[in-house]
C-alpha cells in the first residue's frame, strides 16, 4: 500500500470549472468523500464507506478541484503517530491538504514539512461530514506551499451551511488580502509561550523573531501568565468531549461487533475495547473521568476557557498579530503516552481553546525555527496577508 496515502482517486485528474480549477487536493480519511473509505485511522470504523460528501469536499469539487485521495491519519486525527500529513504537499504530490487540527495537528505537520500550515477560526468551515473527536475545538486546516492556494481554499468553503447548525450566525469575512505596513503593524511575543523551549529552540527562535524587526514590524514582548492553563483546560475539556463523541463506537451504529459475548452490555466492553488503540483509549478514559467522576473539574475547566478566551481577545487587541514558537523541548516523534502527545502541542493548543485562527510558516534559512502567527478570531484574512507579505519578502519582495 501507498506509504503516505490511504487510499488514492482511481479517476484520472480531471480538470474541473472554477476557481480552484487545476488545484490537486488531498485530504485525510476523517473527512468524507462518498465512496471513499473513511476509517479515521481507527479499527472502529474498519471498512467503512462516506455516504456522502463534507460540505468541504463538496465546495472544493464544485469550485474546480481535483481530490487526488485521503493520506494517512493518526487515529481520529489526535496526534500525529502514525500520521502523514504534510508529506504529499512537501513531496509535490498534492498541492494542498486538508488536515483536521484539534490540537495543532495541522500546524505542526506543516512545520515538519517545511510548508506553510493554516488553522482557520472556529465557526468559518461547516463541520458536517468530517468525524470529529473535539468538536468544540476542531478545524479544517489546511497545508500549502502557497498562501495564495489557502486564501482560494477558504473563500470556496467558508460560510453558512444548512447542515450544520452549530456554524455561528455571522457574517463570512471578506478574504481579500488587505494590504500589511510594517511601520503600522505590532507584533507581539508571549514570553510564556517559549518557558519549555531548548537553550537551541530559543536560539532559533529568538532569530526567526529579529527576521519581523528587520522587515520593520514594531516587535515587543507580551505576557501571558496563565499560559500554561491553554493545555490543562484543552486536556479536560477535549478528553470530555472526545469520550462523549466516541460512544456511537458501540458496535450497533457503528464498528466491528467483537465475537463471544453472552449479552448486550458484554457485547458493548468487548467492542469498544477492540475498537481503540492504547493512546486514544487513555485519553478516553481520561474524558470518562471527568464526565462521571469530577464532573466538578470539567465545569470549572470550562470557566476557564471563558476566562483564557476573554484574556487572549484583550492581548490581541493591544497588538496586531502574536508570533510564537510552533513545538517546544524534544517532543518524542513516536509519543506513546498521552503526556507525551499533548507536549508535542504546548504551543498550538491554545488556538484550538479560543478558537482565533493560526497560521505557521516555514523558517526563513537552516538557523531559523518556523514561526506561528495568531491574531483575534475571524482576523483570518489580514493573518494570511502577513504571511504572503514576510514569504515575499524573502523572495525579495517588497
Amino acid at each position: 500500500m501507498d506509504s503516505i496515502f490511504f487510499y488514492r482517486n482511481p479517476d484520472g485528474a480531471v480538470s474541473g470549472n472554477g476557481p480552484l480549477a487545476g488545484l490537486n487536493i488531498a485530504i485525510q480519511p476523517n473527512i468524507s468523500k462518498a465512496g471513499w473509505p473513511v476509517d479515521a485511522g481507527s479499527r472502529a470504523l474498519a471498512n467503512f464507506t462516506a455516504l456522502e460528501d463534507a460540505t468541504v469536499v463538496d465546495r472544493l469539487s464544485r469550485s474546480g478541484a481535483f481530490l487526488c485521495g485521503s493520506t494517512k491519519t493518526s487515529e481520529f486525527g489526535f496526534g500525529l503517530a502514525g500520521s502523514r500529513a504534510g508529506e504529499a504537499v512537501k513531496q509535490k504530490i498534492a498541492d494542498t491538504e486538508l488536515v483536521l487540527d484539534m490540537t495543532g495537528e495541522a500546524r505542526l505537520a506543516a512545520a515538519a514539512a517545511g510548508v506553510c500550515g493554516f488553522k482557520p477560526s472556529y465557526g468559518l468551515v461547516s463541520h458536517f461530514g468530517l468525524i470529529d473527536l473535539i468538536f468544540s475545538m476542531e478545524a479544517c486546516g489546511v497545508l500549502s506551499s502557497s498562501i495564495q492556494n489557502t486564501r482560494e481554499i477558504l473563500k470556496a468553503v467558508a460560510g453558512p451551511d444548512e447542515k450544520d447548525f452549530s456554524l455561528p450566525n455571522e457574517s463570512v469575512p471578506d478574504f481579500t488580502a488587505p494590504p500589511i505596513d510594517p511601520t503600522k503593524t505590532a507584533i507581539g511575543v508571549p514570553a510564556e509561550a517559549q518557558n519549555d523551549l531548548t537553550d537551541a529552540q530559543r536560539k532559533k527562535f529568538r532569530l526567526s523573531i529579529e527576521e519581523l524587526s528587520q522587515a520593520g514590524f514594531a516587535v515587543r514582548e507580551a505576557s501571558f501568565p496563565e499560559w500554561p492553563l491553554f493545555l490543562t483546560v484543552h486536556k479536560i475539556v477535549g478528553a470530555v468531549e472526545a469520550s462523549s463523541a466516541t460512544g456511537r463506537y458501540d458496535s450497533v451504529r457503528y464498528g466491528k461487533r467483537a465475537p463471544g459475548a453472552k449479552n448486550w452490555n458484554e457485547m458493548y466492553l468487548a467492542s469498544r475495547g477492540a475498537a481503540f488503540g492504547t493512546l486514544l483509549k487513555s485519553f478516553l478514559f481520561q474524558g470518562a473521568f471527568f464526565q462521571f467522576q469530577r464532573y466538578a473539574a470539567y465545569e470549572d475547566a470550562c470557566r476557564i476557557r471563558a476566562r483564557l478566551v476573554a484574556d487572549m481577545k484583550k492581548r490581541t487587541g493591544d497588538v496586531d498579530f502574536l508570533a510564537l514558537p510552533v513545538s517546544g523541548g524534544a517532543p518524542d516523534p513516536n509519543p506513546a503516552t498521552l503526556d507525551e502527545t499533548y507536549r508535542q502541542f504546548a504551543c498550538t493548543a491554545f488556538a484550538n481553546v479560543t478558537g482565533q485562527p493560526a497560521l505557521v510558516l516555514p523558517p526563513a534559512s537552516e538557523g531559523m525555527t518556523p514561526l506561528q502567527f495568531t491574531g483575534p478570531r475571524l482576523s483570518d484574512a489580514r493573518l494570511l496577508s502577513l504571511g504572503e507579505h514576510l514569504l515575499k519578502l524573502r523572495e525579495g519582495g517588497k
